[in-house]
């Protein structure tokens, strides 16, 4: 792919289980959100890199792609003379992060709902399990 090509992260994708947000989805931005939606004062940058064991541009990169989606605002200020970045989970992100939990929910439900894999009959002649 070229620099020059954007990926579109809001493009339908295809998974397994309707409904999943592909922008929350992805496990970054999956530690990212529930890190802020555990945090509703926000949290510093640097708090949120160790959080969630990413670099400096790798957690740029994924606030931004949250950022322009609108769950996630940022803050510019100062401590002790020093620049600070705060992040927040935007009302819009939390409900988002709400629905996205409850469609993790249906996947829980529907799979304790399956039988369990003893209890499965053989697709059919011929196959045996690898």
């Amino acid at each position: 792919m070229s620099k020059n090509k954007k990926v579109r992260v809001d493009a339908a994708g295809r998974f397994a289980y309707d409904g999943l947000d592909r922008v929350i989805h992805e496990k970054a931005r999956l530690g990212i959100v529930t890190s802020l939606a555990t945090h509703p004062q926000g949290l510093l940058f640097n708090d949120l890199k160790d959080l969630c064991s990413l670099t400096d541009g790798n957690l740029s990169r994924h606030l931004q792609i949250l950022q322009e989606a609108g769950f996630v605002q940022i803050w510019k200020g100062f401590k002790d003379k020093r620049p600070q970045t705060l992040c927040q989970l935007t009302a819009r992100g939390q409900q988002r992060f709400l629905e996205y939990v409850a469609v993790l929910e249906n996947v829980v439900t529907d799979a304790l709902s399956g039988a369990p894999a003893s209890q499965h009959k053989r697709v059919s002649e011929g196959w045996s399990p690898a």
